[in-house]
């Protein structure tokens, strides 16, 4: 799986970086076939949750996305994670039971 990593508007740290991308990379635990992951990061104007991720996760022919915010970067990853997660599983059943 090809990882790209985007932060927006700030400089992310070495540490938030590769906690993103090993975060994505657990992915392909839920589905093998993952062309690329996109990790877009950036500040949001909300107090509540000033911190949003983005993921773009290409599968063969579909694409899927989750962003979520939340008071850290590593937060919002896990949600969009967890969310993307969920996607992949039920992209998965459909596939399966279509075929």
């Amino acid at each position: 799986m090809n990882i790209t990593f985007t932060a927006r508007h700030f400089d992310a740290s070495n540490n938030l970086k590769t906690f993103s991308e090993d975060a994505v990379s657990k992915l392909e635990q839920f589905y093998d076939r993952i062309v690329s992951c996109s990790i877009v990061l950036e500040p949001t104007a909300s107090p509540k949750t000033p911190q949003k991720a983005e993921l773009i996760v290409k599968i063969p022919n579909t694409t899927l996305t989750a962003s979520e915010s939340a008071e850290k970067y590593e937060q919002a990853v896990q949600m969009a994670v967890d969310n993307i997660s969920r996607q992949l599983k039920r992209y998965k059943e459909k596939k399966f039971i279509t075929h």
